[in-house]
């Protein structure tokens, strides 16, 4: 009888110079990233169920579908509700999907699944997800190929809680450069865009956290990184293109005191919450059509 694998799935491990990196097959999920040691991302334990979202693949749709309820090609479709607590479909189809090994070498790492025609997204895609090492960080690229018959709305993003140094989210600096904001109910269900300078979210000129709640998407990015600093100068940044207009930034505000404002998640996005349902900025793959999102976390 074979050994057991580990609960997250099968670990890979990935060196490059003073880079280090856990990739995980469930959700294809980046368990650890560190630099001469210094964790970057918040990490989890290879024997544990993967908590929140630390470092997973998110498609067909990052963010929430409000209701889990959209029209598309006329035809109205229903989603499993999987935030129950604010009754929408988070984070897409693949997030606890096993994803097998393609290739892997000592710094890279290809994984593929597919995710089935199902109710609420009778659509098949592929999806192709490299975590590589370089000398400049770590670079995860999304790679997803319809291969059904029909045309499907989609849109993709990551998951990584950056870490910038000792102690917690409070503690550290932010600098992202961004015009607009969306605003967000109680249920964090989109009411619309508001201007960023001078504002609340205005983090263009790095500055303290502090108990600043965060969970809002940012748009009209003047540069397309996030950087995370802690007292010393030291931190994690995360940089990625145009393919992804759209960030969500999060402070992981929990209940759990192991997790509460433990990492700063920093989600570069292809299109804003509940897209599926305002069209703005959603991918449609046609039948055939693939679509690529990459990002890299560096450290600093």
């Amino acid at each position: 009888m074979s050994a057991a694998l580990p609960i997250s799935g099968t670990p890979i491990a990935l060196r490059r110079g003073a880079y280090a990196a856990e990739v995980v097959s469930v959700g294809a999920a980046l368990r650890a990233l560190t630099h001469a040691g210094r964790d970057l991302v918040v990490p989890f334990a290879e024997g544990e169920v993967r908590p929140l979202f630390r470092g997973v693949t998110l498609v067909p749709w990052p963010n929430r579908v409000v209701d889990g309820r959209y029209e598309f090609d006329g035809v109205v479709q229903q989603l499993a509700i999987t935030e129950p607590d604010r009754g929408h479909a988070l984070h897409g189809l693949a997030a606890w999907s096993d994803y097998r090994v393609v290739t892997r070498s000592s710094d890279a790492v290809v994984l593929e699944t597919e995710i089935v025609a199902q109710a609420g997204y009778p659509h098949r895609l592929r999806v192709r997800v490299e975590h590589r090492l370089g000398d400049d960080g770590l670079t995860t690229t999304i790679t997803t190929t319809n291969t059904g018959p029909t045309r499907a709305p989609y849109g993709s993003s990551g998951h990584p809680y950056l870490v910038g140094g000792p102690g917690r989210v409070d503690d550290w600096t932010l600098e992202l450069a961004a015009d607009r904001v969306l605003e967000v109910d109680e249920r964090l269900a989109p009411r619309g865009l508001a201007d960023v300078p001078g504002g609340t979210f205005d983090f263009a000129e790095a500055r303290p956290i502090g108990d600043l709640f965060i969970d809002h998407a940012f748009t009209g990015l003047r540069a397309h990184r996030a950087t995370v600093r802690a007292a010393d100068g030291h931190g994690a940044e995360l940089r990625w293109d145009a393919t992804a207009p759209w960030v969500q930034i999060h402070t992981a505000d929990r209940p759990e005191p192991e997790y509460d404002r433990a990492g700063l998640a920093v989600e570069p996005m292809t299109c804003p919450p509940d897209a599926f349902n305002s069209g703005t900025d959603l991918v449609v793959l046609e039948p055939g059509a693939s679509h690529g999102l990459a990002w890299t976390i560096a450290a600093v």
